[in-house]
């Protein structure tokens, strides 16, 4: 499987790198892959260490994702911390942070160890992808759309959320992670580019009014991060969840003028049927075993 999948890696690379627009990276210059990796992994274990899972059904994304979970019998949801949005029961997550993974683990989550840059799966497993927050952390994006499109059977569904617009950049993207923000046109021409179609979208997030709670929560995370943990875990998440409201859908790209995050419904194209046929004759003659996905 390991070298199927790196052939596929890099037939990727190659056929992407010069289909897409150099990607808007603010706020990351000076920081290394390594730097950005040790950022998140300890945000996110400070932060899922001090917290409980959230069910996926108080998530105004749970009408839309049962539905389509009940038809998909291999689901895959990568970085979900513990905020999954998929059922978690029989389906496989994939996180940088052991801690999420051992609570998702006791719900009975289907949990590995990794990134979205390689994930350990064979090519075509899941009916439903999801990444909600994910791709804007990662310095290869590129590459972690490679990969979605890699394990996504043919007109699968994938979902991820992202922020857009760099000029809305601010120094809470930083402390979180991000090393980007994206522009609409961006994001067409990845989807593009990986054999994505964009089916749907909604506005997505808290979308600030004002920058004073993003400077309070700046400030906190960085003079208080303990408390601030838990005034996030023990009050602005259960209070954000209170007043979502239910996801107002378009077709295709919504409107996205002064909005700071999108959640992208999309299907995964069908692959040539003679680029199959090649692949299966390539994995008969690698003799490359079937990879069920197991609990740790």
């Amino acid at each position: 499987m390991s070298r199927i999948a790196s052939s596929a890696r890099e037939s990727c690379r190659e056929e992407t790198a010069d289909d897409v627009p150099a990607p808007s990276v603010e706020g990351a210059q000076g920081r290394t892959c390594a730097d950005i990796a040790a950022r998140n992994r300890g945000f996110y274990d400070a932060l899922w260490s001090a917290s409980s899972v959230t069910l996926p059904q108080r998530f105004n994304t749970w009408p839309l994702l049962s539905a389509l979970a009940a038809a998909a019998p291999a689901r895959l949801e990568i970085g979900p911390g513990l905020r999954p949005r998929l059922p978690i029961a029989g389906t496989a997550f994939v996180d940088i942070s052991q801690p999420a993974l051992s609570r998702l683990k006791a719900h009975g989550g289907l949990t590995m160890l990794g990134a979205v840059t390689t994930l350990p799966f064979p090519d075509q497993s899941f009916d439903l992808v999801c990444a909600f927050d994910i791709v804007e952390h990662i310095e290869e994006d590129r590459q972690a759309f490679c990969e979605l499109s890699r394990v996504a059977k043919d007109n699968a569904t994938v979902i991820f959320s992202v922020p857009l617009h760099p000029a809305r950049w601010s120094a809470f993207d930083a402390l979180v992670g991000h090393v980007r923000r994206y522009e609409p046109d961006e994001i067409l021409a990845l989807l593009k580019a990986h054999s994505f179609s964009l089916e749907q979208s909604a506005v997505f997030g808290m979308q600030p009014k004002s920058g004073w709670l993003l400077d309070f929560a700046v400030w906190g995370l960085t003079h208080k991060p303990v408390q601030a943990m838990r005034w996030y875990n023990g009050l602005f998440l259960p209070l954000g969840l209170l007043l979502q409201r239910p996801l107002a859908w378009s077709a295709g790209l919504t409107d996205v003028a002064n909005v700071d995050e999108i959640l992208l419904v999309c299907r995964r194209d069908g692959r040539p049927a003679e680029q199959s046929a090649a692949e299966e004759r390539m994995q008969k003659a690698l003799g490359a075993p079937d990879m069920v996905v197991e609990s740790q």
